[in-house]
């Protein structure tokens, strides 16, 4: 059974970059404790710094995978990587790439979501990590998450069950579309 681990929030503040270059960010995000209100465009509590690529219905919430980040903290031994490191507003754990489609659909807590898009990282995440080579890694390591549309609005809350309520079996995973995406890179 799917799980909600965490739910993570932020709001846009400065991130230095290479060379002492400054960038407003809101990939910086906090665990937060108790049910989240899930608007239709994002959650209570966060906000994106970018609207002209973060904006929108198809990029509502971004879901990232629990499951990935040991292999993130053997290639950044020294960083702190709490849920939220990724930008993500829900960290699952029983959703991965290879097995989620796009048009998936999936309730948690009072609140449903659909599954638009893998997340493909900016300089942004590079930043977050201190290099540049994050987002080549990034994607070479096929752990994305993905980004989730809201059908309904309602509540979530960290522990809460994700049930799958539409499989969309012919529809292309996460993982091909990515891997497809290298392809033209």
């Amino acid at each position: 059974m799917a799980k909600l681990v965490c739910v993570n929030v932020g709001t846009p503040h400065e991130l230095v970059g290479l060379h002492g270059k400054k960038v407003l960010s809101a990939i910086v995000k906090r665990s937060v404790e108790g049910p989240v209100i899930v608007g239709r465009l994002n959650l209570e509590g966060d906000r994106q710094a970018d609207l002209s690529v973060h904006e929108g219905e198809n990029k509502a919430v971004y879901a990232y995978p629990s499951e990935h980040y040991e292999f993130w903290k053997r290639r950044f031994p020294l960083m702190d990587l709490s849920w939220g490191s990724f930008g993500e507003n829900l960290t699952t754990q029983g959703l991965l790439e290879k097995t989620v489609r796009v048009g998936d659909q999936f309730a948690i807590g009072t609140a449903e979501f659909e599954v638009s898009q893998p997340r493909f990282p900016c300089f942004k995440l590079g930043t977050r990590f201190s290099t540049q080579d994050m987002i080549k890694w990034f994607l070479d390591s096929e752990r994305s998450g993905f980004y989730l549309r809201v059908l309904r609005e309602g509540n979530v809350e960290s522990g809460n069950p994700i049930k799958r309520t539409v499989a969309k079996r012919n529809s292309q995973t996460i993982t091909s579309i990515v891997r497809a995406e290298k392809k033209t890179k």
